[in-house]
C-alpha cells in the first residue's frame, strides 16, 4: 500500500475521521517538536532550517521518482515543483545556506508564506489525501512536508530569527513572481495547472468563476501579497 498506484485502495478522504485524526496528530507532532526545540542562538535555527530542506528534498526526489515509476512522466502536475508550498524547498536552501538578499527572500516567505501555506494544507490536504489512502508515501510525504513548514514558521517567529516588517513584501513577491512565471511558462507547454493559475482548484474554482479571463492575473497578484499579510498576522499571534 506505501508506494501504491493511485485508484488501486479508497482515498483516505477529506472532512472525514481520518482527516480529524491527521490533523490532531500534526498539531501534537507540530507542538511537541517546537516544545523540543531549544534554541540558544540564531545558528541553532539555520542549522533546523538546513537539515529540515535536505529531508524534504530528499521526500521530494523520491516523490518525483515515485511518479516516474507508476507513469506520470507526461503530467507534470504530479511531480514538476512549482506550486505554493514548492516554495519551502527553495526558500529552505535560500535562508539555511545563502547569504544578502538570497537569505533575505528565503526567511521572508518561511516566516510568512510558508507558515500560511501549512496551515491551509491541514484545512485541505486534497492533493494527496484526496487521491491516496492515509497510509501511502505521498500521503506522508504531504503531511509531513506541511507540518515542516508550519514548524518553521512557529521558531522563526517565536524566536525572533528574522523581523520581518510591511517593507520585505518585495522579497516575498520576487519569489513568488519568478515561480508563478515558470510555472506559467511549463503550463502552457506542458498542459500543466502549476501554482493553479491555468484553472481553479477547490477553493480557486470559486475565484475563477467570477474572474473570468483574469484568473490568471489575479492569482498571481494574490499568491504574491495575500499570504504574505496574513503571515504578519500570525506571526504577531505567535509572538
Amino acid at each position: 500500500m506505501f508506494f501504491a498506484k493511485p485508484d488501486i485502495y479508497p482515498a483516505s478522504g477529506l472532512y472525514n475521521l481520518n482527516h480529524l485524526l491527521v490533523v490532531i496528530i500534526l498539531i501534537i507532532f507540530i507542538i511537541v517538536s517546537v516544545k523540543m526545540t531549544k534554541i540558544k542562538e540564531k545558528e541553532d535555527i539555520t542549522n533546523i532550517i538546513r537539515i529540515a530542506t535536505v529531508i524534504v528534498w530528499i521526500l521530494e526526489i523520491i516523490k518525483i521518482i515515485f511518479n516516474f515509476k507508476i507513469g506520470n512522466i507526461g503530467n507534470v502536475n504530479t511531480y514538476v515543483p512549482l506550486y505554493f508550498c514548492s516554495l519551502l524547498l527553495y526558500a529552505g536552501i535560500f535562508s539555511g545556506f545563502c547569504k544578502g538578499v538570497l537569505k533575505r527572500v528565503g526567511d521572508v516567505f518561511l516566516a510568512t508564506g510558508g507558515l500560511v501555506a501549512g496551515i491551509a494544507f491541514l484545512v485541505s490536504p486534497g492533493t494527496s489525501l484526496g487521491i491516496y489512502p492515509l497510509f501511502h508515501f505521498i500521503s506522508f510525504q504531504s503531511l509531513f512536508y506541511h507540518a515542516v513548514m508550519i514548524y518553521l514558521g512557529i521558531i522563526i517567529n517565536k524566536y525572533d530569527y528574522v523581523e520581518v516588517t510591511y517593507k520585505d513584501l518585495k522579497y516575498y513577491a520576487i519569489l513568488l513572481f519568478v515561480i508563478c512565471v515558470l510555472a506559467y511558462f511549463v503550463n502552457i507547454n506542458f498542459n500543466g495547472n502549476l501554482m493553479f493559475i491555468k484553472e481553479g482548484f477547490g477553493f480557486f474554482e470559486f475565484v475563477e468563476k467570477y474572474s473570468g479571463k483574469l484568473y490568471t492575473l489575479i492569482m498571481i497578484i494574490g499568491q504574491m501579497t495575500i499570504p504574505f499579510y496574513l503571515g504578519l498576522i500570525l506571526k504577531k499571534i505567535i509572538k
